[in-house]
């Protein structure tokens, strides 16, 4: 089992028994906020469990019917996450009105802040460790994941706030009010999860920063060649694919101008985790006849 599969693994343990405590604190209390709050958590299990089937997906080889491979698999996961947390957060703003129209007397809220608390406290820890991971291995599944369990763990916070003034006031109506604001910002996290995915699923190119790393090598160690034109890169899941056109003297031979694609190939994969590298070799004589500048 791969890394990245065995932290969306661990994601789903974490997410159980987080959510198992913050359930326990809305039984402790009865506050629709702290329930809306467990009830995200729900779909941080589900959504772990996606992360994981989607990575064992996209670690698959490449088939006859999938050449380019599986790597696009992350990018429903984080699609699929982003459409439970907005099924979520249209559940909670149910509650929270028919909690506005009837608020109710909270049972033990300082006992519940206290488990909700500590639950809390967990998700911070593991959303962090998970962000870590998810930017470092380069996985939109693991990434997406984070971004959802750091939002959780805001929204606790926002969540634990609104009880205790609730508890310290007697203003009832700020449980369900609460629980309405956790809702939205619910709404927002999944739109920008959704957002982001389908720009992965719709072959974004690289960030500006890595297009410039790729620029570097090529002229770096691209010794023998006249120029690179046309570079061009997309991200799919951990993949980042490469492809330019190597301009090489026309008289050169092809193991001479395949020694130096070789040579490119293995100082871009080098350097950038994930890269899948295809050059078009072309000759000096033939780029001066497409009007391409020859160096």
């Amino acid at each position: 089992m791969e890394r990245t599969q065995k932290a969306a693994l661990t994601g789903v343990g974490v997410g159980a028994l987080v959510t198992a405590l913050k359930f326990a604190a809305f039984w402790l209390t009865g506050s629709l906020a702290l329930y809306s709050d467990a009830l995200e958590s729900i779909i941080n299990v589900v959504a772990a469990g996606c992360a994981f089937v989607a990575l064992r997906v996209a670690a698959a080889p490449p088939d006859a019917d999938h050449p380019y491979g599986h790597h696009k698999a992350e990018y429903f996961s984080a699609v699929i996450e982003g459409a439970l947390i907005i099924v979520a957060a249209l559940l909670i703003l149910r509650e929270s009105y028919h909690g506005v129209l009837a608020p109710k007397e909270l049972d033990a809220p300082a006992l519940g802040l206290a488990v909700n608390g500590l639950a809390t406290l967990v998700n911070a820890a593991w959303a962090v460790g998970l962000m870590r991971r998810g930017r470092a291995w380069r996985s939109p599944a693991l990434v997406a994941d984070a971004r959802h369990v750091l939002a959780d763990v805001f929204t606790s916070v926002g969540v634990l706030v609104g009880v205790a003034l609730v508890a310290t006031t007697g203003y009832l109506v700020l449980d369900p009010v609460v629980a309405g604001l956790v809702a939205l910002n619910i709404l927002w996290s999944g739109w920008g999860m959704v957002r982001e995915s389908i720009d992965g699923l719709m072959d974004r190119a690289a960030p500006p920063d890595m297009v410039d790393q790729i620029r570097a090598l090529i002229s770096a160690h691209g010794a023998g060649a006249l120029e690179a034109h046309d570079v061009r890169t997309r991200h799919a899941g951990q993949a980042t694919f490469i492809d330019f056109h190597l301009v090489v003297p026309g008289e050169m031979t092809v193991a001479d101008s395949h020694a130096i694609c070789d040579r490119l190939e293995s100082a871009i994969e080098g350097a950038i985790e994930g890269a899948v590298v295809v050059i078009h070799v072309e000759p000096g004589d033939h780029a001066k006849q497409r009007g391409v500048p020859v160096i």
